[in-house]
């Protein structure tokens, strides 16, 4: 069982500019008993970067980041996941993307990540099948070691059933990542998605294909201060589901929105104990 995942952060050039700055963040979450550290490449896919003129640094950006992400382990044992997330746009005949350009974009950032050493290919906060199959298909060309399908549900009003901004359900989402090659499928962000939730998506997981099962939930629901949103759920609260993530047979667990080193800590905390009952 790993536990604590720290989910990389968007849009940063620290990497390159401040990478103390990374390892810095990503060493707290380590010491706090992370097994697994995602790297800060969410938006390091050409077509996000070109929004924001730093596309000729791609290569240099992400292998830089899977380099700094070894680093926060601070030489113990450790994986890192080279982080993917979506390209910022809807695909054709939807909307305006590209197919060719999309599967270009994410072949290219799992190529450079795969370069700078890391362990898997996590495709993160993903809506569509359409971009986690091209997604897929570029980390199994690039020669990813393993690969996650991430997806990020919306829980419905009566909180009875999940569904991602495009309509994919746990179960579609299952049974297309086993099938296209990808080896785990897994869940983060989405509005609902909490701890509670990811036990509840978990089973049906399990029951629509033979994939590891992972699970990055939210630190609560967000409320708004100041016109920002603000997680506050505290780490004993959060974890008070996470036994029902367990049972289920969840292989993976880490935290999303709103988490910190001591979500981790906690999380960490009660795998150690679920782990060893379990022996």
């Amino acid at each position: 069982m790993l536990a604590g995942l720290e989910a990389g952060s968007c849009g940063e050039m620290w990497n390159l500019t401040h990478p103390e700055r990374v390892v810095a963040i990503q060493s707290r979450y380590a010491a706090a008993g992370a097994d697994c550290i995602i790297t800060n490449t969410f938006g390091g896919n050409r077509l996000m970067l070109t929004r924001h003129q730093h596309a000729e640094d791609l290569v240099e950006i992400n292998r830089a980041a899977a380099k700094i992400a070894r680093q926060a382990f601070g030489g113990k044992e450790g994986y890192v996941l080279g982080d993917i997330g979506p390209v910022g746009g809807v695909l054709e005949p939807y909307g305006d993307l590209k197919m060719d350009d999309v599967r270009a974009a994410l072949a290219e950032q799992a190529q450079a990540l795969v370069e700078g050493g890391v362990d898997a290919i996590i495709l993160e906060t993903q809506t569509s099948l359409e971009e986690l199959g091209l997604g897929i298909e570029g980390a199994k060309a690039a020669g990813a070691p393993f690969i996650i399908a991430s997806l990020a549900y919306d829980r419905s009003m009566d909180g009875t059933f999940f569904k991602t901004m495009m309509g994919i359900s746990p179960e579609q989402a299952a049974e297309f990542a086993q099938e296209r090659g990808a080896d785990a499928v897994a869940l983060n962000c989405g509005t609902g998605m909490d701890m509670e939730a990811a036990a509840k998506i978990v089973p049906l997981y399990r029951s629509s294909s033979s994939l590891f099962t992972m699970v990055q939930p939210n630190a609560g629901l967000p409320v708004l201060e100041k016109m920002k949103a603000v997680y506050k759920q505290a780490p004993e609260q959060m974890v008070q589901a996470l036994p029902e993530v367990l049972e289920a047979g969840a292989n993976i667990i880490g935290s999303c929105c709103g988490s910190t080193p001591e979500h981790t800590r906690a999380i960490r905390a009660m795998v150690d104990r679920f782990n060893a009952q379990a022996n």
